[in-house]
Formats: C-alpha cells, sequence, structure tokens
C-alpha cells in the first residue's frame, strides 16, 4: 500500500490514546480502570507496554529501511499480543463479580491489530542490483 506507514503511524498514535479511555468499570469498588490509571486495583499500568510498543512502531514506520520493516513486523506483533493479555487480565471475573467492559478496551485489540496489518504491507522502493 502507497500509504501503509502513515495509516500505520496514525493508528500507532490512536492505540496511545486508547490506553488513556475507560477500559472497563467495576461497580463494586466504583472504579473506572484506564490502561495507566488503575485505583484500587492491582492492575498496575497494563497499557504502559502498549504506548512504549506504539512509540517503538513509530520510529520503525519512519525508517525506510527493511530491517525497520521486519522489526515492526515483530514490535507490533508483541503489541497485538499485548493488548490481548490486558483485555484478558483487566477484564476476567473475580469472585463472581464481572467488570463492565468499556469501548476502549474493545478499541484497543482493534487498532493493534490494524497496527499489524499496516507494518505487513509497507510501502518499500526495491531496487533491482543487476
Amino acid at each position: 500500500m502507497k500509504y501503509s506507514n502513515y495509516i500505520g503511524i496514525v493508528f500507532a498514535l490512536c492505540c496511545i490514546y486508547v490506553c488513556y479511555a475507560p477500559w472497563v468499570y467495576i461497580p463494586t469498588i466504583q472504579t473506572v480502570v484506564t490502561g495507566m490509571h488503575a485505583p484500587n486495583t492491582n492492575f498496575g499500568h497494563p497499557g504502559l507496554l502498549n504506548i512504549i510498543l506504539s512509540v517503538i512502531a513509530i520510529v520503525m514506520f519512519s525508517i525506510p529501511t527493511i530491517w525497520a520493516k521486519r522489526t515492526n513486523i515483530f514490535v507490533t506483533t508483541f503489541n497485538v499480543a499485548w493488548a490481548f493479555r490486558s483485555f484478558l487480565f483487566v477484564t476476567h471475573c473475580e469472585l463472581g463479580e464481572c467488570p463492565e467492559k468499556k469501548w476502549g478496551i474493545y478499541a484497543l485489540i482493534i487498532i493493534s491489530a490494524l497496527i499489524l496489518v499496516m507494518a505487513l504491507l509497507p510501502k518499500m522502493n526495491i531496487e533491482v542490483k543487476k
């Protein structure tokens, strides 16, 4: 794709934004959990690694070399895996209490997958040596 690098950068910025959006609401402790703020829970900062990986992906999308594109596939695949892990970790039911899933946790998985798709379709000018 001609604009896959630019679209990948936009999706990576969206992924950073989604880490600050509401992921789940836990009614028993009346807490909204985001990727960077999880009060009254032991979740920590589950979105921090997604932010770090998205920043690395932005850098790799910007570098027009083959090693950067190959590294970006690894980074974005790990980002999708971490988003799926965060989904399972944050939305699990505990002691019969299930949190209400918000739009942010679904957007995190979808946007991370779209970043991976853009990493798999890079625009590269390949010169043929004769």
